[in-house]
């Protein structure tokens, strides 16, 4: 999950998701992880209005600390690692390489609204990120439901492939 500051939205598509791969059974063969394209974050929590609406949906924000993107680095798009690399909005799109097999827009999952973008709601009130967060949801849910259906971490008839897919 790649936004611009990680503090708003990949770090909340990032707890949602993982947790929606807890559920599912999934956490064991996907691994999920978020940066943004800006550094002046890194190791900050996450936004406090970020973290309050994931709080007061059930969800723990407490352990994300921000970091940068960095295409060399272990588990981020330059990496073999990172099977799938999904991006906010246009920009981080752009700023991580633009499109490709591996690289994507988050809300291309979207079931309501496949190819839009994730609102950046920094400077915005409250309501932006319960926005963002019921997109985070929705979105989540059928990305999860795609990776019980296609199984992308297994070989030939259905065997489970060595490493982890993100």
């Amino acid at each position: 999950m790649v936004c611009l500051g990680n503090i708003c939205r990949s770090p909340m598509a990032h707890v949602v998701l993982a947790e929606r791969l807890v559920d599912a059974g999934l956490d064991d063969v996907v691994e999920v992880t978020s940066s943004g394209t800006g550094g002046w974050h890194v190791g900050d929590p996450m936004d406090r209005r970020a973290a309050a609406t994931l709080t007061a949906s059930g969800y723990d924000a407490t352990r994300h600390r921000a970091r940068q993107w960095d295409g060399d680095r272990e588990g981020d798009h330059g990496d073999d690692r990172a099977d799938l690399v999904l991006a906010m909005d246009r920009q981080n799109l752009a700023d991580v390489g633009g499109p490709s097999d591996r690289v994507r827009l988050f809300r291309d999952f979207d079931p309501r609204d496949p190819g839009s973008e994730v609102p950046d709601p920094y400077y915005g009130g409250d309501s932006g990120f319960e926005e963002v967060l019921a997109m985070v949801e929705r979105t989540a849910a059928a990305l999860v439901s795609a990776l019980e259906r296609d199984r992308p971490w297994a070989g030939p008839a259905g065997r489970r492939r060595e490493g982890p897919a993100s």
